[in-house]
């Protein structure tokens, strides 16, 4: 992570530069006296993380704070202050961490470590926003690769440590979870067991399976078993589709 250090006191500033050698995984990209330049350097570098005092001169810590956090990508801020008295306000402005000195090396490397998560966790969530559920599925038989449209899936059925989809026609088994179908696809299937999601698309209707309910889909013989924590939800979709 990259890492600008801010403090109008050359001594503090020495000694962050001096902990974060023992530190890895990080580079310093800059020093600032002053709020003012902190904002002007953060505006010309790409920065990660910005160790920050409070009580400087001109633009104090929480003043910088609030303008950092304005920026399209901002950084990081963990506050870094001889004073405890400003926790509260500080995490009224997003901070990461806030650090009193003087401060001891387990600690920072605590705060940069906290930071990285957050970030990683950041990305994973953006990735995920970003990325577009399948239109179709790649599945390999016999050496040969079968494109199934998303939409001609009637039902998938977790069969051991495979997955069975059913496009109406024909069978095939695919690697991987139930849960990660159920995630990607959700408002287009219902997971009506445990085992088993159906298509809304196809859906039917509900037929009385022994001491239980099965679900039919068209274009489909199979009728899948419904368990008794799924029905309310089925039963929902059901009554919603009616006029």
């Amino acid at each position: 992570m990259d890492i600008l250090i801010v403090d109008d006191e050359a001594p503090a500033r020495l000694r962050l530069i001096q902990l974060l050698a023992e530190v890895p995984d990080h580079r310093i990209v800059g020093e600032a006296e002053d709020g003012a330049q902190a904002l002007a350097m953060c505006s010309a570098h790409a920065v990660d993380v910005v160790l920050l005092d409070i009580r400087m001169p001109g633009l104090d810590g929480l003043q910088t704070a609030r303008l950092l956090a304005a920026q399209t990508d901002p950084p990081a801020v963990v506050f870094v202050t001889a004073y405890a008295d400003h926790a509260l306000a500080a995490f009224e402005v997003q901070a990461a961490d806030y650090l009193v000195k003087p401060v001891r090396r387990e600690r920072l490397a605590q705060a940069l470590a906290r930071v990285a998560q957050q970030r990683g966790a950041r990305a994973v969530a953006e990735a995920d926003a970003g990325r577009q559920p399948r239109t179709h599925l790649c599945i390999r038989v016999r050496g040969a690769v079968h494109r199934i449209a998303v939409d001609r899936v009637r039902y998938f059925k977790a069969e051991q440590k495979y997955v069975t989809v059913h496009d109406g026609e024909r069978e095939f088994l695919i690697d991987g979870a139930l849960s990660g179908l159920a995630a990607e696809l959700a408002g287009r299937f219902l997971r009506v067991h445990r085992n088993a999601l159906v298509s809304v698309r196809y859906l039917e209707g509900l037929q009385r399976l022994g001491f239980g309910y099965g679900v039919r889909l068209q274009g489909c013989a199979d009728v899948i078993p419904v368990s008794r924590r799924h029905m309310p939800d089925i039963r929902q979709h059901l009554r919603g589709r009616k006029p």
